[in-house]
């Protein structure tokens, strides 16, 4: 399905293929884009078929980050765009319960960059970057990008990031924890979608609570933690398709998982 042609759509082997459709305008963010993007995402979640998301970009840029047309726009509040439009976009893959995974080609610049860190995976080609322009705006990291630095890389190296204007290399991505496996730009999507294709085949209750569980951890003490897991785990032992696992093993063969 096409989503205004500004971001594409497909489905495979379970796993979702969205687009930005915009290399014109170096899949720069406008109102459009987040529109299709966010209607994207909900048709993936909404479809039992699909597993897994994986969020890509045409051209060789994945995103320049915001459109500057809006930006210069007279009147135009950078606080009330991040609340109404960026952040229920961000929200909406952080609170998804099945995987996201970031293509990343090129630079991610911007909001661009707090979108591939805002993916629960990612690859990147070794020639693409993430982009922390904000310091020569005189401005600071926004869309989660502080929050997500301070997670991966840890208050002083988040910090030195933001306040220089860093371009983070794959490698540097790959060494903070910003990104999974750096590939080259060629294998980019192939190895993309085998990825996904793995992950689909895999257990979907376990892809979604193992999401939900770091989400909530991290803001809990290690009783609580053990606690919160024996709940999820309490769950997942209980499901169909754990007793499906359980036979299989028994039985020398591969599960049928079937997310319940």
């Amino acid at each position: 399905m096409n989503h205004d042609n500004i971001l594409q759509y497909s489905v495979h082997n379970r796993v979702a293929t969205l687009t930005l459709n915009r290399p014109q305008a170096r899949n720069a963010f406008n109102a459009a884009l987040r529109r299709g993007l966010a209607a994207a995402i909900e048709q993936a979640l909404a479809d039992s078929e699909v597993r897994v998301l994986l969020l890509a970009a045409n051209g060789p840029v994945f995103s320049a980050g915001g459109d500057l047309a809006e930006l210069q726009q007279p009147g135009f509040l950078p606080q009330q765009q991040l609340e109404q439009d960026y952040k229920p976009l961000l929200l909406q893959i952080a609170h998804a319960p099945k995987p996201v995974i970031g293509v990343i080609q090129g630079t991610a610049a911007g909001i661009g960059a707090s979108l591939a860190m805002a993916c629960d995976l990612s690859l990147m080609a070794d020639n693409a970057s993430l982009y922390l322009p904000f310091s020569q705006l005189g401005l600071i990291a926004d869309g989660g990008a502080c929050w997500q630095l301070l997670q991966a890389a840890g208050r002083q190296r988040a910090y030195e990031a933001i306040i220089s204007g860093a371009r983070l290399s794959a490698t540097q991505c790959q060494t903070l924890g910003l990104c999974n496996r750096v590939v080259a730009p060629e294998l980019l999507l192939s190895e993309a979608q085998a990825w996904a294709g793995q992950l689909a085949a895999s257990a979907p209750l376990t892809l979604r609570y193992a999401k939900q569980a770091l989400q909530r951890v991290g803001g809990m003490n290690l009783a609580d933690a053990i606690s919160y897991e024996a709940t999820l785990q309490n769950y997942c032992m209980r499901s169909r398709d754990s007793a499906e696992a359980f036979r299989a093993v028994s039985e020398k063969r591969a599960p049928l998982f079937i997310g319940e």
